[in-house]
């Protein structure tokens, strides 16, 4: 494992540091929809995706899920050391969208480090506000643009991400990603199925023609 390639301060960590974090790291493996952190639960630690995809989501009184971004592969997710943030004090959730393998430096650990290195501490920081902005991105996608767009894009942005316009992904959990209502996703790709824009099929959505998708952008 190349820790100097998933963590940007290695190179700022002492001997000691860089040993306690290799002796404290440890893999898991998430099925398809398991969820793996709930900040008001636990406190996971540091996240990195080594293989896979996580969502990273709130939840409503009403049980609405409105998904805030997404880790892709060799991406490091910050939320789930959230309770080492004072800043950060709302439950956030996370869970695998597909099968997914991650790395995690345990909170006990990283914060035991992030007392004696500033540099540690300014990352976390600095990482979360970047997630920040991603954030914002969805809440704009949410309040001022149509339902199709959303749906548009989200669909584009998966088949950009999985390099394939098949895309293994039911109704709901299209409602969960872009904060919208089950039937309201099937009625639209209805209507996208009704001009060729995509096929619909149990399980399975297929971009038909990419140049119609982004009229609907």
């Amino acid at each position: 494992m190349d820790y100097s390639r998933i963590y940007p301060f290695w190179d700022k960590l002492s001997d000691d540091e860089r040993e306690d974090i290799v002796h404290s790291c440890y893999t898991e493996n998430y099925p398809k929809g398991g969820l793996m952190h709930r900040s008001e639960e636990n406190c996971k630690g540091l996240i990195t995706v080594l293989s896979g995809q996580l969502r990273t989501y709130i939840l409503s009184e009403e049980g609405r899920e409105i998904t805030l971004f997404r880790v892709h592969r060799g991406d490091v997710c910050v939320l789930s050391a959230s309770c080492l943030m004072d800043a950060i004090d709302f439950d956030v959730l996370i869970e695998s969208t597909e099968e997914t393998e991650v790395l995690v430096l345990p909170s006990i650990c990283l914060n035991s480090i992030m007392k004696n290195n500033p540099y540690v501490e300014l990352y976390l920081y600095k990482a979360a506000a970047e997630k920040f902005s991603d954030v914002m991105w969805t809440m704009q996608q949410i309040l001022f643009l149509k339902v199709d767009q959303r749906i548009a894009g989200f669909l584009w942005d998966e088949m950009t991400q999985r390099r394939t316009t098949t895309l293994q992904l039911t109704h709901d959990e299209i409602a969960r990603n872009i904060g919208s209502a089950r039937e309201v996703v099937s009625k639209v790709l209805k209507y996208l199925s009704e001009n060729q824009v995509v096929e619909v099929k149990r399980g399975k959505i297929i971009i038909l023609d990419k140049e119609k998708m982004k009229k609907y952008m």
